[in-house]
């Protein structure tokens, strides 16, 4: 393909990516959060084991800084806590409390939904090529970043 091509379809693909991003964005505003904010009650919400914050950062490319924030803030509202795991005593676990749950129900529950239904509306086929591409490009993506960033 030509490189100009490529930079056409580049351009595309950020339009529609931000545009997606934009979705959740609004959808938190709607909620009082930021989108970063929404995307941890999302993985609370699907975690219900609890979670390390580690694993949140790394899930959202978030910094230690910016998770524990939020941690800080949710606990503070009585949404979550930490706890200790079950399986290693020396880790602690971020889990959301039992208003925790009361709270992010009515917000994660139909936003989950929604996206349900939108990936639904594609053939079984669309889907599986679209986590398929998705995949491969979010993996070209980092390693021409990394190597970018080795050039520093």
């Amino acid at each position: 393909m030509k490189r100009d091509d490529i930079h056409r379809y580049t351009e595309e693909y950020r339009k529609l990516r931000d545009a997606q991003f934009s979705v959740f964005t609004m959808y938190a505003k709607e909620h009082d959060l930021t989108t970063k904010e929404l995307f941890v009650l999302y993985i609370l919400w699907f975690s219900p084991n609890g979670r390390q914050q580690s694993q949140i950062r790394e899930r959202l490319s978030a910094t230690k800084q910016t998770i524990s924030s939020i941690i800080k803030k949710l606990r503070h509202e009585g949404l979550a806590e930490i706890t200790e795991s079950q399986a290693d005593h020396r880790q602690k676990l971020v889990r959301l409390t039992p208003e925790g749950s009361r709270f992010t129900k009515p917000i994660i529950v139909p936003a989950a939904e929604a996206e349900i239904e939108a990936m639904a509306e594609l053939s079984e086929k669309d889907v599986m090529e679209l986590v398929r591409i998705t995949s491969l490009f979010s993996n070209n993506l980092k390693k021409q970043f990394h190597a970018v960033n080795k050039k520093r």
